[in-house]
Parts: structure tokens; sequence; C-alpha cells
């Protein structure tokens, strides 16, 4: 069981799913739901300190690369189109709704990648995308224990 909470954990810091593939990972290999809630979400919630040191500190340096700078515009120019008319119009509500939708292409990643573009302050970006995944996992996670017919 440990490892399965391992792989759920991976997959939910994993920019290829999140905790939308982490916590139905963990649920289908047998892991308490409530267990797998909680791992899954701590897991994507650290996301965005590594995303915010990122951007800030080590985005600057790799810039310099051409081939790095044409994929952080390719990606900013998607999170700037899913993102942008909501997080400009609504701010924190927009971003935290934009991260909340467990639908490809939104979470804490592009959360987080559109906080910095819009310059939302850095203790509110944190809030909306921690609420915004909060509200994704009990999302994913009561359709996951729905379908499968676990347990609460």
């Amino acid at each position: 069981m440990i490892q399965e909470i391992i792989n759920a954990m991976l997959w939910s810091i994993s920019p290829f799913g999140e905790a939308k593939v982490g916590i139905p990972y963990a649920i289908l290999n047998g892991v308490n739901p409530v267990i797998a809630f909680f791992f899954c979400f701590i897991a994507n919630v650290l996301v965005f300190p590594v995303m915010h040191f990122f951007l800030h500190f080590i985005n600057k340096h790799f810039l310099k690369w051409r081939l790095y700078k044409i994929g952080a515009i390719k990606v900013a120019k998607r999170a700037k189109k899913g993102a942008g008319k909501n997080v400009v119009k609504y701010g924190f509500w927009g971003l935290l709704i934009f991260v909340m939708m467990p639908i490809p292409g939104t979470g804490v990643y592009a959360g987080t990648i559109a906080a910095y573009l819009f310059r939302i302050p850095v203790k509110l970006a944190f809030a909306a995308n921690t609420i915004g995944i909060f509200f994704s996992c009990v999302i994913v996670w009561v359709a996951t224990v729905l379908a499968s017919g676990e347990n609460f």
C-alpha cells in the first residue's frame, strides 16, 4: 500500500495528471479513499512553492537559451489563453475557479504560471491555488469513490 501511495503522490506532483490522476490511481489500487485524498492533495499543493521558486529565480536564467525560451513562451500563451479573461476580470476568484476545474490544462501548474504572468501577489496566488486544488480534489475524489463502489 505504501508503494501505491507514493505512486499516487508522484502522479499528483506530475504536470501530466496532478491529483486528478493521483486520487483515482490510489483508490483504484486499494488505498483507503481518505488516505488517498489527503496524500494526493498535499502533494499537489506542494507544487506551488516549487513552481513559484522556479518562475521567480530560475526561469530568468533559462530564458537565455533559445529552445527553452520558445517552450516557455508557448506554455505562457496557453496559460494566458486558458486563464486570462477570468484572472484579469476576477483576480483571486478567477484564478481559484480556473484551478478548481478538474479538466486537463487547469490546475496548480497552469494556475501558478497564470498568477506569475498576471502579477497576482504570492500569498493570494497560493491561497487561490490551494483552495482550487482542494475543490478539484473533492470533485475527483467523490466521482472516483462513487464510480468504484468504495465507501467514503
